[in-house]
């Protein structure tokens, strides 16, 4: 196939012999269109495409040489962005203007930014002492903005788009053994948290779904399930229940005997804690509450989880780790990523043989082990 030339668009031979253009024409309702054109020879689609894309450049709006980048940002953010963001987010992506953005692009034309300038952006912040995952974080940002900036017409490209945000180093995930997960759950019997520590480790629910868990999400007697609704959040300084990030979050998870166990025994505690209560008692139908029944603060949650490791003799960890747990003791069994995937409610598989794609690397080495057995007598 020929090289396409210059602004020529997208030209291609498809399988039947003949030759196919696209154009790029802009967007609308936020949704890219494209114009195409179909010919005998790749010359004529050349030529058919020719008139669009000359009609197409002189309709387009000359982006205002004026609007600054600031004031833009922060338009977008409140704007545009905010009513699609949680709470938490937009708080993230306002810290990402203030601290970062506009302080160091701010005065620039949003017409005439460059990737040069936001490529030496970008490394005046990973010099500064920034982690890479946060410069990343702004990178991605920025790149957001900018998308809505070559919509609207103020920029002719996402410059964002153009420029290498700094390469996060990959951290091996280091879960408990099973053997360290019995000792956990042994050293947490008696304790209030004990079905939490259950579930956390057999479901894989991010620590905010569990406590935002309500009796309602379970059926612990007929489909023995638990559907996971809602995540529990510190919202400008108040606990909020929050609708799952992504459709994906949002699941059915059948329990395994072992949880179900755990979360009786669990509900006949705290239907005590309720008596003992009394009118101090406020029914807001957490599964994981304190002894009055509001919701636990997941601070106060790590901390039990920290003392907890002591008391077991295990090495510190983060409550995430619980997590990360569950989905390694699936893989370790023969189960497939797809199988960890919609347990965890990752939004794509990529995201699942990303994070645990070492244990799979243990896997094939057992699997080579099994081969020699077999062929090496």
């Amino acid at each position: 196939m020929t090289r396409r030339g210059p602004n020529e668009g997208t030209i291609y031979e498809r399988q039947d012999g003949r030759w196919q253009g696209a154009v790029h024409m802009g967007y609308q309702d936020g949704k890219r269109v494209r114009k195409w054109v179909i010919g005998n020879t790749r010359a004529e689609v050349v030529a058919k495409l020719a008139p669009i894309i000359k009609a197409r450049d002189e309709s387009r709006p000359v982006p205002d040489q004026r609007q600054k980048l600031g004031p833009f940002l922060r338009n977008w953010l409140d704007e545009v962005a905010r009513p699609a963001l949680r709470s938490s987010t937009y708080d993230s992506y306002d810290d990402i203007l203030r601290l970062h953005l506009i302080p160091g692009l701010g005065r620039i034309s949003v017409a005439k930014l460059t990737p040069g300038e936001v490529q030496t952006f970008l490394n005046v912040k990973s010099a500064s002492g920034l982690s890479p995952r946060r410069v990343q974080y702004i990178h991605a940002v920025l790149r957001r903005a900018l998308g809505s900036a070559e919509r609207w017409g103020l920029a002719s490209r996402n410059v964002a788009k153009l420029v290498d945000p700094p390469r996060v180093p990959r951290h091996e995930i280091r879960p408990l053994t099973p053997e360290q997960a019995r000792l956990l759950l042994d050293a947490a019997v008696g304790e209030r948290l004990h079905a939490l520590y259950v579930t956390a480790l057999a479901t894989g629910l991010r620590q905010g779904e569990l406590l935002g868990l309500r009796w309602g999400d379970l059926d612990l007697d007929a489909r023995k399930t638990l559907h996971v609704r809602h995540s529990l959040a510190r919202v400008e300084g108040k606990l909020e229940l929050l609708e799952p990030k992504t459709d994906r979050s949002r699941r059915t998870v059948v329990l395994p005997e072992v949880v179900i166990t755990a979360l009786r025994a669990h509900r006949t505690r705290q239907r005590m804690d309720r008596l003992l209560a009394g009118s101090r008692w406020m029914d807001t139908g957490h599964v994981f509450a304190t002894t009055v029944g509001t919701p636990l603060d997941a601070a106060s949650v790590t901390r039990s989880f920290q003392r907890l490791l002591d008391r077991a003799g295990l090495p510190r960890c983060r409550f995430h780790d619980l997590r990360h747990a569950a989905a390694t003791f699936l893989l370790a069994q023969g189960f497939t990523l797809e199988d960890v995937k919609n347990l965890l409610g990752h939004s794509s598989i990529v995201l699942t043989s990303n994070t645990y794609g070492h244990v799979l690397e243990q896997r094939q080495q057992q699997v080579a082990r099994g081969m020699d057995a077999v062929l090496g007598g």
